[in-house]
């Protein structure tokens, strides 16, 4: 069966394949797209395959909200050429859009079987390196912040009583600005209460060996150890840093919150969040 450029041109437009490729498969098919299709996707499968220890260190985060649920998902690539592919940045969007569709709370078979479908054509290795999926009540906001060309993902849960605060320009404004804030600080925590215990008492002990050689009382050293803690704290616990865009009161997340609250007979509080960085 001759191949001709118009049937080639139909199946790298399905496919997304080269224009050699798309000639080859056809002419392995006879002609039929559908086998085309299959073949391509097997040669590309095979071709990854080979590089599966290839390091996937690009990528691009992408979060979706809607009514009752937000999702981000990272997923990684081995190049920043492909990480800026529309065809990748689509990926992403299929991907959440699955997630909202389908509720799934953890990758599934079918997502992973969307990325070997681009990875049959793009033939580089990518995998989804995470997903975190919030289940937001009618008293709870998601603020999503993507940075730098989806080199940063970021969502903020909040909750307040009474939502209609969040329709408010004061809380949208609140909102970003703290999503912004964790784009920027990279806060591990939440708060102090959110510390595991372990990890607490292993910071003290190193603070503990850094002050013994201090020609000092016992109690005072135990204070230093605990200031350091307490300083430890404002750099790796959200609530406890200070705001990133609040610089000329010095506040601290904590006291913006609480300040915005006064100002605004609200109790808003922020519940929970995460930040991705690409290929991390």
């Amino acid at each position: 069966m001759e191949i001709t450029m118009d049937m080639v041109k139909k199946l790298r437009d399905e496919t997304h394949a080269g224009i050699m490729d798309c000639k080859k498969a056809l002419m392995q098919s006879n002609g039929d797209y559908s086998g085309a299709a299959k073949y391509l996707k097997e040669v590309g499968l095979a071709a990854v395959e080979k590089r599966a220890d290839r390091a996937t260190e690009e990528g691009r985060i992408t979060f979706k909200i809607n009514k009752n649920k937000a999702v981000i998902i990272s997923v990684t690539c081995e190049t920043d050429f492909v990480a800026r592919n529309d065809e990748f940045k689509k990926l992403g969007e299929c991907l959440c859009d699955l997630v909202l569709d389908k509720g799934y709370t953890e990758i599934t078979s079918d997502m992973e079987d969307k990325v070997k479908d681009l990875i049959a054509t793009i033939h580089e290795n990518m995998s989804i390196k995470a997903m975190h999926v919030f289940n937001t009540s009618s008293n709870e906001y998601v603020q999503g912040y993507n940075h730098s060309d989806g080199a940063i993902g970021v969502l903020v849960s909040f909750k307040a009583s009474n939502s209609n605060i969040f329709s408010t320009d004061a809380f949208k404004t609140l909102a970003k600005n703290m999503a912004m804030h964790v784009c920027a600080a990279d806060p591990i925590y939440l708060d102090t209460a959110s510390v595991p215990k372990d990890y607490e008492n292993e910071q003290l002990e190193i603070f503990r060996v850094q002050v013994k050689s201090m020609d000092k009382p016992e109690k005072v050293l135990e204070g230093i150890v605990r200031g350091k803690l307490t300083k430890h704290y404002s750099e790796i616990c959200l609530m406890n840093q200070i705001g990133q865009l609040y610089n000329d009161d010095n506040l601290t997340i904590s006291q913006i919150l609480a300040k915005f609250n006064k100002d605004n007979s609200a109790d808003v509080s922020i519940t929970k969040f995460v930040r991705l960085r690409a290929g991390a």
